[in-house]
């Protein structure tokens, strides 16, 4: 029996065809070739679908295409709850709307809707002429993000209580017993909601798990698995499908693949790497162009559309990285061996080849399947070794590949200077990594560099990426890219008061090119962070959709992901179109199914990526909360009316400095400088150095408080990161379920393969 989400895709597929007549559930079953038993299934998927508005009942029970048209004065988005209670309705961009504005919600009128859920709410008339914002209530909750949460347990005059972590609800939830689950106060504990609290009733729930006592090993990590509903382990019958992938493959190369195992291609990752989905190979031709080929691994030739495989990976949407383990997006016999570009191992691939002028401008490129067998496997660290003095690599290596990687890094290095000529933003924000023991617990930091090993493969990955964009541009299709639209006026008006706050007069700030000269004018700025923090504020979060709006930061007309199909589910859909051009088939490009995958994608994304931030938190409180008292010195990364947001600069735990933690002076909030200023002449904005102190811990509420010690001078802001010192233990990337700490794939502003923060 086919899941219920896979049934979903199944009738989005069929009601978004341009032939679609309006049918019954029955109709509609034997059109999707469904057995009897399939009925119910389906008709639940139909119900999931009407609720989030995909498609509506229509007389006689017949199933529209169309959504239900609503009033006027009504909007239907996601919920975003504030700590204050307060929040905001989110409406997902449109082809007639494609920026549209969030509504407020006050905490009275948010009815018992959660953060995330999908509501329909009813825009307000605002009496007060002061506030600009636009304001409303919340009349229905169309769809729940989640069901069950997590807490800590607690009972009070002979009842038991749930206190839900990271202040979701504004009280405690009314639970049962927990003694039947052995459970005892203090426990942290997974619940599911029977009623949703509201700003005047008290919520009720039932506990579901124990997870344990909060500072027992793995705790917080499935604390987050749990909270933010990530998969767990593989369906027997994914499982089953990719083990019968495996009996099938033998390395023997097919006729419609293009033989490309005695080419010199070699593979660049992380030291700890186990998957390896994109390897090079490069030539420069007789007229002097050069010759790239991007091999990325051919994923969909395992992973076959609504298989098994297929409907787990579009469940999953990506691989989830939280900081001692990896969720993958597919089951290891394909991610770590039959997919993986392994060297000395025949492996099927998409290629990308890529001719570029002497300079670097790309003149054409070709897609096909191919068959490939890595050279070598090299690590970062081995090439930025080469790239510093190649003498002692002679020996080591042969001469086609010593060669090769000779002519990468000049290649890559002309990419860059292009990319960087024709307005793409390269922001200067120092990345840490914290570093584990073998429980899980935080033992220090490092800083990540990017170094020119990491330049290379991030150039040629946005070459494979904007190339595969251009070419599915030009046959006229609609395909899921990866877009980045420009700042709102909103904020790039925000963002000149607090230059012209700074003394920095750059005139209007419209283009990339106008934050590019912001950028390049804070480089020798000793408050250079400042500005760096002011234009990563401003920016847009990138996104999967299939509507042409470029993408801003990358400064690139047409740009898709096409280059991590292992790790990222709309890889696999580009992979598919290619596969069907290469064919000579024209690939389904319905607008309205790529929106779908698209939103799906996107908000997976999110939680991945809110999941992974929720879980370095969690460790790092709990670090922390073994060492009140300590100073550290810190950066400002946020400014509001009640005190100071700063992040640790050897560890980056983020804390409130309160007002009443800071220097005493009558302080005013400038909100459009982001500033704090007093008149005994006080004053603190975005990216100030700063020294603090740690005076309190919440695990519960996930807070910490730090004390103002010291506001440094601007002058020490342009000191590196130092390194933290060496931990005692070892530090471990990974832990459990088998899984390598994998590099990831490229992510927001300006797309490398390997994460950086400010992206």
């Amino acid at each position: 029996m086919q899941h219920d989400q896979s049934l979903e895709r199944l009738v989005l597929e069929l009601v978004s065809r341009n032939d679609y007549k309006p049918l019954k559930p029955k109709r509609l079953a034997e059109q999707l070739k469904l057995d009897q038993d399939q009925l119910k299934p389906l008709k639940r998927a139909l119900k999931h679908l009407v609720k989030a508005g995909h498609i509506a009942w229509g007389p006689q029970h017949l199933v529209l295409k169309s959504v239900p048209t609503k009033k006027s004065n009504e909007i239907i988005g996601r919920f975003r709850r504030a700590a204050g209670g307060y929040g905001f309705v989110t409406q997902s961009p449109s082809e007639s709307d494609p920026t549209p504005a969030d509504l407020f919600v006050p905490e009275n009128k948010t009815l018992d809707a959660v953060d995330g859920d999908l509501v329909r709410a009813k825009i307000s008339r605002n009496s007060n002429r002061r506030d600009l914002r636009i304001s409303g209530r919340i009349v229905e909750v169309i769809e729940r993000r989640n069901f069950k949460f997590v807490g800590t347990y607690f009972e009070r005059n002979g009842s038991g209580f749930v206190r839900v972590d990271g202040q979701k609800f504004q009280t405690d939830v009314l639970v049962g017993d927990a003694s039947s689950k052995n459970g005892k106060a203090g426990d942290k504990v997974v619940i599911e909601m029977v009623k949703f609290p509201t700003s005047y009733a008290q919520g009720e729930a039932v506990i579901v798990e124990i997870l344990g006592d909060r500072g027992a090993p793995g705790v917080d990590t499935r604390m987050v698995i749990r909270e933010f509903n990530l998969p767990g382990e593989f369906p027997e019958a994914v499982l089953d499908d990719a083990r019968q992938q495996a009996q099938q493959f033998d390395g023997t190369i097919p006729e419609n693949r293009t033989d490309l195992t005695r080419e010199t291609i070699i593979t660049i990752d992380p030291i700890s790497a186990r998957d390896f989905d994109d390897a090079i190979s490069l030539e420069q031709l007789e007229n002097g162009h050069w010759k790239l080929g991007v091999h990325i691994a051919d994923v969909s030739h395992f992973v076959k559309s609504n298989s098994e495989l297929d409907d787990e990976a579009f469940r999953r949407a990506t691989s989830v990285y939280l900081p001692d383990q990896v969720i993958p997006m597919l089951p290891e016999i394909i991610s770590n061996n039959l997919a993986s570009l392994q060297p000395g191992r025949v492996r099927f691939s998409m290629t990308a080849f890529i001719e570029f002028s002497e300079d670097g401008i790309p003149i054409q490129t070709e897609l096909l399947r191919s068959a490939i067998k890595s050279t070598r496997r090299f690590t970062y660290e081995e090439v930025d070794d080469y790239l510093q003095d190649d003498a002692p690599w002679r020996e080591k290596l042969s001469s086609e590949v010593f060669q090769l990687l000779r002519d990468m890094h000049t290649l890559a290095m002309r990419l860059r200077a292009r990319r960087m000529a024709r307005g793409a933003f390269d922001l200067i924000i120092p990345d840490i990594e914290i570093d584990f023991d073998g429980d899980g617990r935080v033992v220090g930091a490092h800083k990540v560099e990017n170094t020119e090993s990491h330049q290379i493969i991030e150039e040629f990955m946005l070459a494979a990426n904007e190339a595969v964009a251009r070419h599915l541009a030009d046959k006229e299709l609609n395909f899921l890219r990866r877009i980045h639209e420009p700042p709102s006026d909103m904020k790039l008006r925000d963002l000149r008061s607090f230059l012209n706050d700074l003394r920095i007069d750059v005139g209007p700030v419209h283009s990339r090119f106008d934050l590019n000269q912001v950028i390049e004018l804070a480089r020798t700025r000793p408050d250079r962070d400042a500005i760096n923090f002011a234009v990563l504020r401003a920016m847009q979060k990138a996104i999967y959709s299939p509507r042409n709006e470029g993408h801003f930061a990358l400064a690139s007309k047409h740009y898709c992901h096409f280059t991590s199909p292992i790790r990222r589910y709309p890889d696999l859909v580009i992979h598919r179109f290619v596969g069907d051009l290469i064919d000579g088939k024209r690939p389904a490009d319905n607008f309205g199914r790529q929106v779908s995958i698209g939103q799906h994608c996107s908000d997976l994304e999110q939680r991945a990526e809110a999941a992974e931030r929720e879980l370095i938190k969690l460790k790092l409180l709990n670090y922390f909360s073994k060492r009140i008292g300590e100073v550290l010195p810190a950066v400002v990364t946020g400014v509001e009316a009640y005190g100071l947001f700063a992040q640790g600069l050897e560890i980056p735990v983020e804390g409130l400095v309160s007002l009443n933690h800071l220097p005493p002076d009558h302080y005013v909030y400038d909100r459009a400088t982001r500033t704090l200023s007093g008149p005994r002449g006080n004053l603190f904005r975005l990216g100030d150095p700063v020294v603090v102190q740690v005076v309190r811990v919440d695990t519960d509420t996930r807070q910490i408080d730090f004390r103002m010690i010291e506001r440094r001078p601007f002058a020490a802001k342009n000191e590196a990161v130092q390194q933290s010192k060496k931990p005692k233990h070892r530090p471990v990337r990974a832990t459990g379920s088998n899984q390598s700490r994998r590099s990831k794939p490229v992510k927001h502003a300006t797309e490398s393969r390997r994460p950086r923060k400010h992206k």
